[in-house]
């Protein structure tokens, strides 16, 4: 028993523990709120204080709304943080003691915590009778934040996923059962059969555009939509579907792991709740796309479909004694493969999509053009089309989800429907579907752009221009997808179209000479500012014939520009990493944490140089100074950018010294460089000048090591808010970091120099360093994308472009990629010129 039991009843708060229900929990709250004198809604939202949502932003604990809604419901405990902050607002407005308070809490914590405990599961569930495993009317199990903040995730980003396929919310009427010709149900009673299954492992196939992956999304829809209705539901169903795509999973990898790190890096959970989430297994993992992890056609067995078969096979419930719960959509010609290799889904159930009948394609033409709309009478020239003496090649060529929605989108833009669906009665059928398909691809891009909006472009696009540059685009991906596997960066694949690598549409070698030479010029340039700025020699001293100092000076100054050289025609630069949507707070702190680390190495460093230069050059004071002010700014900007990178995405020690032995050289270079002139100003001997460039070197390698740590590197399957974040990001923290490096240089300069001369060379030099040296990856992009366009290859502004297409439903974003709306459309668009009909389709060279 807590608080004083002394004092009159009428003094005490309602004792929460007499509640025996759900209803006579929330009723204890009602009498609290009385008991305190009936704070008014808005008085508790204040007295109840905010939290931090995932994305940052600060929301009220007690929403007017929420409170309200909560104390009329009876059938649903409330959550504990609601308990919490409602409680502790009644407590504060009547000005019950503070040091009483928590008292008061732990009271109704262990009250929520007796009706929300879960009835206990007995080890062998099928020797229970069903009743007793029933638990009573009421009752909820404990709440999961991990869980619950997944579900919310997963269900807005298949909701945008979903209106991305469909390009709204008419659904055409798909059909799936376990043959591919018996009669099935609908989509919308795929969570039902899917939840009637045991074991609950689900083999999807179709062919190509039949509906797999609108299926898989409404599966997900479907099943997560309890918890967003009214929480966790009960028993077994508190499982969080969540679809993947399965041409991202790396051969060679555990399945559980990679699960866990898709589901920090796609959904945000943190590293610990995600492998708990798939130990316990709280998630349902469903694959989408098993037919994209090897390329297409197949050379060979398809031997990365097998191995996540393999890993999928090995993949049991938490007991260890049952095969996991997992769904899997396949193409129909992968899974024929597969079968010949045999290799399946092991204990599952498969069921097949259906050819849309006749039927089925009338009534979605009817939903979407009813009897009075615009396009009624193309409605009726579609379905005459149908049922014509050519029927059975419109029939085939119309029997997919996605050849029905190229139909209407070139209708509603114009085409006639008798001109698209023409065919010979007297010809093959499929030769006149296949003939009529291709007639529904071409159309399908000047449609798209006839139909999209044009606010944001004065003049709009050409289906012409469209088409030319979406060829590039598709032929982009073709070599991506025949690019070597040896240390292929992350993205390059045969569907993402990943901002920064791009690229090569351009011209490999044009752009990397360019980069090469630009990159050049920026070193030079930074060199340049940095012997303006150091002031220790001049030019006219190295006509004389150069000291030994001269030399030396030269001869790190010639390497570094080297090194920045080579790094520059490195194949695959990479964009910055991190995560988007870092609260404020947490870059903040993170900024002061690296400034407050950082700063007495600076110190140190300071004090190092003051001992080496014999106190010639600088006193005490500045010594201090300037070493905790170039210190706290290189540190506060590492925290900074480390706030954006979970523990998990960091690479370690000796996985960036392996990876970048070159530019943590260059680090080095920079940093003797920076200790060079107080040296050569104090006329240092030989061990005090040693010394001091050799600790220089070492101090500047680490905070190389540390910096590439924080920044890490591009993946993506990154938590990005655009793909182009990544992209826009890396000049940013490279300058920044540059900028930082001119701090130090600054101080040194100052020495010697005035501080304008000082100024313009170290923020010169900082600029020139942080995009020769630091965004390496957004340099090479820009000149690629820039000899493209001056091609006449892409457009100038190719971002603006990308969101218009994805606006047109031509292209869709997945994650931190761009794709394509459909790998058919690309397919189409990556048909020799003489098929595709496109002039000048042949990728560049």
């Amino acid at each position: 028993m807590t608080g004083d039991r002394s004092l009159p009843p009428e003094s005490l708060p309602p004792d929460p523990a007499e509640a025996v229900s759900v209803e006579g929990f929330v009723q204890a709250l009602v009498e609290l709120r009385k008991w305190a004198g009936e704070p008014s809604l808005s008085r508790l939202r204040r007295l109840g204080g905010q939290t931090e949502s995932p994305e940052g932003a600060a929301i009220d604990l007690l929403p007017k709304s929420t409170v309200s809604h909560t104390l009329r419901q009876t059938g649903r405990l409330p959550r504990w943080d609601f308990v919490r902050a409602f409680v502790t607002a009644c407590l504060r407005y009547c000005d019950h003691p503070a040091e009483r308070i928590p008292d008061e809490l732990e009271r109704w914590r262990a009250a929520r915590a007796a009706l929300a405990a879960p009835a206990p599961v007995p080890a062998a569930p099928d020797a229970v009778p069903a009743e007793a495993a029933t638990p009573p009317a009421g009752h909820r199990p404990a709440s999961d934040a991990a869980v619950e903040l997944l579900a919310r995730r997963v269900a807005k980003e298949e909701d945008r996923a979903r209106k991305g396929v469909l390009g709204g919310y008419s659904l055409a009427p798909v059909s799936f059962g376990p043959g591919s010709a018996d009669a099935g149900e609908g989509v919308g009673e795929i969570g039902r059969f899917f939840s009637g299954l045991s074991p609950r492992r689900l083999l999807v196939v179709g062919r190509s555009g039949a509906g797999k992956t609108v299926l898989a999304i409404e599966l997900v829809l479907q099943l997560v939509e309890p918890f967003l209705a009214a929480g966790p539901p009960a028993g077994d169903r508190s499982v969080v579907p969540v679809r993947l795509n399965a041409a991202r999973w790396g051969s060679g990898k555990g399945f559980e792991p990679w699960l866990a790190e898709q589901l920090v890096q796609n959904h945000g959970l943190a590293d610990r709740d995600a492998a708990r989430l798939v130990r316990d297994r709280r998630v349902l993992p469903v694959m989408d796309g098993l037919d994209e992890l090897d390329p297409d056609p197949s050379t060979g067995p398809p031997r990365r479909a097998i191995a996540l078969l393999a890993e999928l096979n090995r993949y049991s419930d938490v007991s260890g004694r049952r095969p996991g719960a997992v769904v899997v959509t396949c193409r129909s010609d992968r899974y024929a493969q597969l079968a010949e290799a045999r290799t399946g889904l092991d204990h599952s159930t498969r069921v097949h999509l259906h050819a849309l009948t006749r039927e089925q394609i009338g009534s979605y033409l009817r939903t979407r053009w009813p009897d009075g709309h615009a396009y009624d009478s193309h409605r009726d020239g579609v379905l005459a089309a149908l049922s014509g003496a050519a029927g059975e090649a419109v029939h085939t060529a119309l029997a997919t989800p996605w050849r029905l929605l190229l139909t209407a989108t070139a209708v509603e833009s114009g085409a006639a429907p008798d001109e698209l669906l023409h065919a010979d009665p007297d010809a093959d059928p499929r030769s006149e579907a296949g003939r009529i398909a291709r007639k529904l691809l071409d159309a399908y891009v000047p449609a798209a752009a006839r139909l999209a909006p044009r606010s944001g472009h004065v003049a709009g696009y050409s289906p012409e221009q469209v088409r030319i540059w979406l060829v590039r685009l598709a032929a982009h991906l073709r070599r991506q997808a025949h690019a070597s596997a040896d240390r292929s960066p992350p993205g390059l694949t045969a569907t993402d179209l990943v901002p920064h690598l791009l690229w090569p549409i351009g011209g490999r070698r044009r752009v990397r000479l360019l980069h090469g030479l630009c990159c050049l010029v920026l070193a030079v340039t930074a060199m340049a500012a940095f012997w303006v700025g150091s002031g220790v020699d001049r030019a006219g001293d190295l006509l004389d014939g150069p000291a030994p100092g001269q030399v030396f000076t030269l001869a790190l100054m010639a390497g570094w520009v080297a090194i920045a050289a080579v790094l520059s025609l490195s194949p695959w630069p990479a964009a910055a990493g991190g995560r988007t949507n870092v609260p404020r707070r947490r870059r903040v702190a993170g900024g002061l944490i690296g400034a407050a680390a950082a700063a007495p190495v600076g110190v140190l460093g300071g004090l190092c140089g003051l001992g080496l230069t014999g106190g010639r050059v600088f006193g005490p004071g500045f010594a201090v100074a300037a070493g905790a002010l170039g210190g706290g700014a290189l540190g506060a900007v590492i925290g900074l950018t480390a706030a954006g990178r979970r523990r998990a995405e960091r690479p370690s020690v000796a996985e960036v010294v392996r990876a970048e032995p070159l530019s943590l050289l260059g680090f080095g270079l920079c940093g003797a460089l920076t200790a060079l002139p107080p040296l050569r100003w104090s006329h240092a001997g030989p061990v005090p000048l040693v010394a001091g460039l050799s600790g220089a070197f070492a101090l500047a390698v680490a905070l190389g090591v540390v910096f590439r740590i924080a920044m890490g590197g591009w993946s993506k399957d990154a938590e990005l808010a655009h793909p182009r974040e990544a992209l826009h990001r890396d000049p940013t923290i490279g300058v920044a970091f540059g900028l930082t490096g001119g701090v130090a240089a600054f101080l040194v300069f100052i020495i010697e120099r005035n501080i304008l001369v000082a100024l313009a060379s170290a923020i010169t030099g900082g600029v020139a360093f942080g995009l020769s040296f630091g965004a390496i990856a957004w340099c090479r992009t820009m000149i690629g994308l820039l000899v493209a366009a001056a091609r006449g290859l892409l457009p100038l502004r190719l971002w603006t472009f990308l969101d218009w297409a994805c606006e047109a439903h031509l292209l869709r974003v997945s994650g931190a990629t761009y794709q394509f709306r459909h790998r058919e459309l690309q397919d189409f668009l990556t048909l020799p010129e003489e098929e595709a009909g496109v002039p000048g389709s042949r990728p560049p060279s």
